[in-house]
């Protein structure tokens, strides 16, 4: 029995782990590209739940397929974003400084964005009812809930096409390049700066993704930002800065910790076991579990 306990916290930890990992990987790309830590991820995660919620209700599309829908229209935003406001506060050539004006930004973006939604939206927690939420394959003892696995599903398939676009177009070797070397990628001849607005679509695309498949089992409101962001910083850091594999290795390891932890302390205190590994890998390890140590001398 407890063996079959401990496989049950597995699969869920994992399940709920792809979609972590999902949150991550926009997150990581974002500043592994623009070296730009978004404090607004996780409202735009929150917007892209309640769009899926729009479609569901509105216009009865299934929020897995809703999910799917979000990322034209996100990453358009993310475009717009950049273009109005992140592009005035990179690439001036004062690293301190561009670092201080994007924690000021991005940190007013999410009070903004929070506050509006609250006004416009109330602050009512809502749901999407799918048959497939409250339903589960059943594996010998194992119970596996559906909308976890097909959430799952959805967000491993969603990694692998980004991960195949990065490596395997010249887009994606060109956001890359603007990553890696910006100055030697403008001398190729590419535009650092469309790059950059083409990774903040992107990051901002993914959690939006990421938040519409949460959304088949997860409440909507305007604060759930603030249940998340934290999560997806401690994955990126413990996969190793801007390292896309590495996010989503932290956000399958956030998952698992944080289900196992339910083994041993209550619902409330879930997170303390992911900051537990957290600070572990920080110690051992300290440029994460893909980063690369870096000589000072």
């Amino acid at each position: 029995m407890i063996v079959a306990d401990l496989v049950q916290y597995v699969v869920t930890g994992l399940l709920v782990g792809g979609v972590y990992a999902l949150m991550s990987i926009g997150l990581a790309l974002i500043f592994g590209v623009m070296r730009v830590v978004n404090f607004a991820q996780g409202d735009f995660m929150m917007l892209g739940m309640y769009l899926t919620y729009w479609l569901a209700i509105g216009y009865g599309v299934d929020p897995l397929l809703g999910a799917l829908l979000t990322i034209p229209p996100f990453f358009v935003l993310g475009l717009v974003v950049h273009r109005l406001l992140l592009v005035h506060v990179t690439g001036r050539g004062d690293p301190q400084r561009e670092m201080d004006a994007q924690l000021i930004l991005t940190l007013g973006l999410s009070l903004i964005i929070t506050n509006a939604v609250t006004m416009l939206l109330s602050p009512e927690p809502r749901g999407i009812k799918t048959a497939y939420a409250t339903q589960a394959f059943v594996v010998g003892p194992i119970l596996v809930n559906q909308a976890r696995s097909y959430a799952f599903a959805m967000a491993l398939l969603l990694a692998v096409v980004v991960y195949v676009f990065l490596t395997r177009t010249d887009l994606g070797k060109a956001l890359r390049a603007a990553a890696d070397d910006p100055e030697a990628a403008g001398y190729q001849a590419i535009d650092v700066r469309t790059m950059h607005g083409v990774a903040f679509g992107i990051g901002i695309a993914l959690v939006a993704a990421a938040g519409g498949l949460l959304a088949t089992y997860y409440p909507i409101e305007p604060t759930v930002a603030v249940n998340f962001i934290v999560l997806m910083f401690v994955a990126v850091v413990l996969g190793g800065l801007g390292s896309i594999p590495g996010a989503f290795i932290g956000g399958i390891v956030i998952g698992l910790v944080q289900s196992l932890t339910l083994l041993v302390l209550p619902f409330q205190l879930q997170n303390v076991g992911v900051f537990v590994a957290f600070l572990l890998v920080l110690y051992l390890r300290p440029q994460g579990l893909f980063g690369q140590r870096v000589r000072t001398v």
